[in-house]
């Protein structure tokens, strides 16, 4: 039951953070992306390093 609960509130202050400053929540998005994608590729660095 608590997880529940805590799920709720994190998807009801992200819709009020959305809602009400959505520009810094798009801003949040982008880096959020970012950095997924700089993670992805130096995984990418590595492997292509560990089997030349």
């Amino acid at each position: 039951m608590p997880k529940k609960l805590l799920i709720w509130l994190v998807i009801a202050f992200a819709a009020f953070y959305l809602f009400t400053q959505p520009e810094n929540a798009a801003n949040a998005v982008g880096g959020a992306f970012s950095a997924v994608g700089r993670a992805f590729g130096s995984v990418i660095t590595f492997l292509s390093a560990l089997f030349k």
